[in-house]
């Protein structure tokens, strides 16, 4: 097995093998690419093709935790901000600088509700542009006391298990959605795939794209590479005035041509990488996306850009790709808000 067929092995494991300072200095379609291209039509770009992350100041992340105990009781916070004082909402809150997504959903389900959370799962990934990011984790209490209205503070008022939030006031009803995707979790928690955050330092906002697709002549699978430089599954800087789904567009018109492009559907996340910069000189809080997107036309009718190739699976491989794309809850649940 190559270099390149070891790193698609370990993109379907939910791994990454690159070395973070090589590929991520190779993205194949860059923010300053982006704007040069809306530049020559005429469209101001709305971000500069120098952003970088930094949390507090030009990306949010919000981590959030769906908790059940074994009554399949969900755990619920009341909220203690004057904005929205007395309505509840699941333990959730914003990432600190120099702060890793486990670390700050440990510390918001502590605030909040008084218990040790150890989360298990990334249960899902939420974007509503570029730059606000929710990571919902699921995992088990390991200790702690729930949070009383004696205990109330700053944090919240109290915490509660219930198995009817219809009875409470939300702060917003959007948590209804996540408790019911936590819901379907329990019932089907053999199905889902487990798996946390892959702790690399990220430079910028990226999504890298598992490009699948299907011949018709021969039945088999292939996946496309970059072959720039290093051999490597494309990546991308996600624009941060845009949505992903945006951004996914502009790179498969990139890769196929904007009048070429193939009928696709993104299928999940596959890895999410993202660490906190160990120096304040150049703190980055970026993060990586690693997308499986399923090609529905075939093979032998599909164009593609120089500098790109398709790489055919062996067997292996390829029996690694379809158990992604034959179960929904083999890959981390993504979705555009």
């Amino acid at each position: 097995m190559d270099s390149i067929e070891g790193k698609i092995k370990a993109l379907l494991n939910g791994e990454i093998l690159d070395d973070p300072e090589k590929e991520f200095l190779n993205v194949d379609y860059t923010l300053q690419q982006q704007n040069y291209e809306l530049s020559t039509r005429g469209i101001e770009p709305k971000s500069p093709s120098d952003f970088k992350p930094k949390v507090g100041s030009t990306i949010t992340y919000v981590v959030a935790a769906v908790i059940f105990n074994e009554k399949n009781e969900i755990l619920m916070m009341q909220e203690a901000k004057s904005s929205c004082a007395g309505t509840w909402y699941i333990p959730a809150g914003r990432v600190e600088p120099e702060e890793t997504f486990e670390d700050a959903v440990k510390r918001e389900v502590l605030q909040e509700t008084g218990l040790q959370f150890e989360p298990t799962t990334l249960l899902k990934v939420e974007s509503s542009h570029g730059t606000w990011f929710r990571i919902v984790y699921t995992g088990n209490i390991v200790g702690g006391q729930l949070k009383t209205v004696a205990r109330a503070d700053q944090e919240s008022l109290q915490a509660i298990y219930t198995n009817d939030v219809s009875k409470l006031s939300l702060r917003s009803p959007d948590c209804l959605k996540l408790i019911e995707f936590g819901h379907n979790y329990i019932q089907h928690r053999n199905e889902f795939v487990h798996q946390l955050t892959i702790h690399r330092v990220v430079p910028n906002i990226l999504l890298r794209i598992l490009i699948a697709i299907r011949s018709k002549i021969s039945n088999s699978y292939s996946v496309l590479i970059s072959e720039s430089l290093i051999p490597h599954v494309p990546i991308c800087e996600i624009n941060p005035s845009r949505s992903v789904h945006a951004s996914l567009k502009r790179f498969m018109q990139y890769i196929f041509g904007p009048d070429n492009l193939p009928q696709h559907k993104p299928c999940g996340l596959l890895a999410l990488e993202h660490n906190f910069a160990t120096t304040q000189l150049e703190q980055n809080d970026g993060l990586c996306l690693s997308l499986l997107v399923i090609c529905k036309d075939p093979l032998e009718s599909v164009c593609i850009q120089n500098g790109f190739s398709w790489r055919q699976l062996d067997s292996n491989l390829e029996s690694l790709l379809i158990a992604k794309l034959s179960k929904k809850h083999n890959t981390v649940a993504y979705h555009v808000l």
